[in-house]
């Protein structure tokens, strides 16, 4: 019983082995992929590049089976001749056409079938044959293109050598006569009636040059000032007006600078008549971790009324070396305007701005 019994597990352990052996063949066989195949016959007339026995074969973009087989036709040596085996239910009919796909970036080439429209279509007749030119990747289309353009850049070199030598000549010509084309442009304007842009005229601010009794104490640690922040609105050479509407007079007329950076220099001008060897440096000067005088320009305006105003209002900020805010003030100066016109307007905008930079300095002069 004793030498019985290891014969006894090791018959069951080989009938358990062939009975699961036969289970994974049946597997395989109806579910894992290893159904009944239909076979069928292509017929490539371009070159398949990379096409190789095992090669999936797609049906609208789903696999459906495998190239089993690749041959040259003697007969015919621009033919390539594929067997390719799919599944039994896969709707290969008569007109569906054939083609070959790359994948990934590799470009593994794969046999592509799509099926046709026609849903009444018979079953496919061997053999199928491929598009024109279905084995052609995008590498291969590419290199026929450049090779069209170089053919075409090759047989007309002569006449593009010629246009580009006569677009030579015109070039100079035309920068030898640039002098006679701006008569002519300007002969033309008169006979049209047109005329030049008139040219506008220029305003400017003045800083504050004299200080008399007021001052009484040098500027404290030098700060370093920036350009103003401002509104979009602000940002300009126009003249502004509130409520802002067209004024008859002020087109040919403007600011020197944008307004943030005139009032930035007539500013940093003013400081430095006041006390030039303490007065704020320029944010560009290269000075780090050194307080700061932070200024946003809040209005520039002509404020329209029974007795028109130019009205200016900034807010300073001094910073110091850790970001914090030491001592802050709003400023606003306005001054009535006698006759709405750019010089009367600039005028009152100078006086303006002399007394709100005058203010300015002393607050600065005045803070520990």
């Amino acid at each position: 019983m004793e030498i019985r019994a290891p014969y006894i597990v090791v018959g069951a352990f080989v009938l358990s082995a062939i009975v699961a052996v036969f289970g994974f063949v049946y597997w395989l066989n109806n579910f894992g992929g290893i159904g009944k195949r239909e076979t069928y016959q292509l017929v490539f007339t371009d070159p398949v590049p990379g096409l190789l026995v095992g090669a999936g074969v797609l049906f609208n973009g789903i696999r459906v089976g495998e190239v089993t087989a690749l041959e040259l036709a003697p007969e015919r040596p621009r033919e390539v001749r594929a067997r390719i085996a799919v599944a039994e239910r896969t709707p290969v009919h008569t007109d569906t056409r054939v083609g070959l796909d790359f994948q990934g970036l590799t470009g593994v080439p794969v046999i592509a079938l799509e099926g046709g429209d026609d849903p009444q279509a018979s079953p496919a007749r061997e053999p199928l044959v491929a598009e024109k030119g279905a084995g052609r990747s995008m590498t291969q289309a590419a290199r026929d293109a450049l090779r069209r353009v170089d053919a075409v850049l090759s047989e007309n070199a002569a006449p593009l050598h010629s246009t580009i030598d006569n677009l030579s000549t015109f070039a100079d010509g035309l920068a030898r006569n640039t002098p006679k084309l701006d008569g002519i442009v300007a002969g033309l304007e008169r006979m049209t009636g047109g005329a030049p842009a008139p040219r506008k005229v220029v305003y400017d601010l003045h800083a504050v040059d004299g200080f008399g009794a007021q001052r009484h104490a040098k500027l404290p640690v030098q700060l370093v000032m920036a350009e103003p922040t401002a509104i979009a609105r602000l940002q300009t050479q126009r003249f502004l007006f509130s409520p802002d509407e067209e004024t008859q007079g002020f087109e040919g007329a403007q600011w020197s600078d944008s307004l943030p950076v005139l009032v930035q220099a007539r500013l940093l001008q003013s400081f430095e008549n006041y006390d030039v060897e303490h007065a704020p440096l320029r944010a560009d000067s290269g000075v780090e971790g050194a307080p700061r005088l932070l200024i946003d320009l809040r209005r520039f305006e002509i404020v329209q009324g029974p007795q028109p105003r130019a009205t200016i209002s900034l807010s300073a900020k001094i910073v110091d070396r850790n970001g914090q805010v030491k001592a802050a003030k709003l400023l606003e100066s306005s001054e009535g305007i006698g006759s709405l016109t750019p010089s009367e307007a600039a005028a009152a905008f100078d006086k303006a701005f002399g007394t709100l930079a005058r203010e300015l300095v002393m607050w600065i002069a005045a803070t520990d």
